[in-house]
């Protein structure tokens, strides 16, 4: 049995003592002939080179509760007081190269010297459009955030940071961000590697952050699958006021349905969750899949029109824009 470079803890029903897994849920494994297949047949939709972006500059401090876009699955929530970033990623690229890999389309939403203080960056897992040694690096210089992850990534992380400050945890687990400020890691349906030899040996996971008597969800990278996991979310936690949603990086299906929600299964985790109102991430960032850039925004609005839900309760955030929830 192959060892696990990251993560040595005792088995659970979702880490077979090498290896973590989503129980019940289908299977995330992807075979080497099954890429090729996906890969003869990629349509031709090129994304745009590139699309303006005017960063803003968020306030230093929020008493409410704020989104901002950054782009891809980066946002800066501010609540309570508290700034958090979410999987920052400020690097060209989205690749462990700097020369290949998926460009970024849309620069930054916010300026990384922009940034208002950091007090905790939420990590979900350690693919590289989400752990970016890069961006975490020039973030430790300037702020020392705390950063808050599942099992194992904090392994990745300190070697390129020894100092960094970092709370790893399994599902289940609550860390205090502040005062009166908590953030829960949930179960997401997905999976990590680094390179061709670690599949599935770090942990991924999404957050509930609950601070100044709201509850706010970071899904991170996740498959709807069973939606078991967000049922159950409801039952513990109780209804969500915000729902950070990946909407984009579904196409085809038969190779992402396990992994990555499409728009409709989105609006289907915001009615699991009984959330009051919802923001679209991981889309128009990153050409990662086989989707036109728009398809994501596009087919959300359709959806919400469809299940008679308002068009502002669930909105696909561009770079740069801001939202604010009462």
């Amino acid at each position: 049995m192959p060892r696990n470079p990251y993560h040595d803890g005792p088995v659970s029903d979702h880490f077979d003592g090498t290896r973590f897994f989503n129980p019940g849920e289908p299977d995330t494994d992807r075979s080497l002939s099954q890429v090729l297949r996906w890969r003869r047949s990629v349509p031709d939709n090129p994304w745009p080179s590139s699309i303006g972006v005017m960063p803003v500059v968020p306030d230093t401090r929020v008493q409410g509760l704020r989104v901002t876009m950054v782009g891809h699955a980066t946002l800066l929530i501010q609540l309570a007081g508290l700034n958090i970033l979410t999987d920052p990623v400020w690097s060209d690229r989205a690749s462990p190269l700097a020369f290949a890999g998926p460009r970024r389309v849309t620069a930054p939403g916010v300026k990384i010297e922009d940034l208002p203080p950091i007090d905790a960056i939420l990590l979900s897992h350690n693919h590289y459009d989400h752990l970016d040694i890069a961006t975490l690096k020039a973030l430790h210089e300037r702020h020392a955030p705390l950063i808050v992850t599942p099992l194992g990534n904090d392994s990745i992380v300190r070697r390129h940071i020894a100092a960094a400050r970092i709370e790893a945890g399994d599902w289940g687990d609550r860390f205090a961000i502040g005062p009166g400020a908590e953030v829960h890691i949930v179960p997401a349906t997905h999976w990590s590697s680094r390179g061709i030899r670690d599949r599935r040996m770090a942990l991924w996971g999404g957050f509930m952050v609950r601070a100044g008597g709201r509850l706010v969800y970071f899904a991170g990278d996740t498959g709807y699958g069973t939606g078991n996991i967000f049922r159950a979310m409801r039952a513990r936690f109780g209804p969500t006021d915000v729902a950070l949603l990946p909407i984009g990086a579904y196409d085809p299906r038969w190779f992402m349905a396990a992994q990555h929600t499409d728009p409709e299964e989105a609006i289907q985790i915001v009615r699991d969750l009984d959330a009051r109102a919802a923001v679209g991430i991981h889309w128009g960032t990153f050409k990662l899949t086989d989707e036109p850039r728009d398809d994501p925004a596009t087919r959300l609005a359709a959806g919400l029109a469809a299940a008679g839900i308002a068009q502002n309760a669930f909105i696909a955030m561009q770079p740069a824009d801001m939202a604010e929830f009462d």
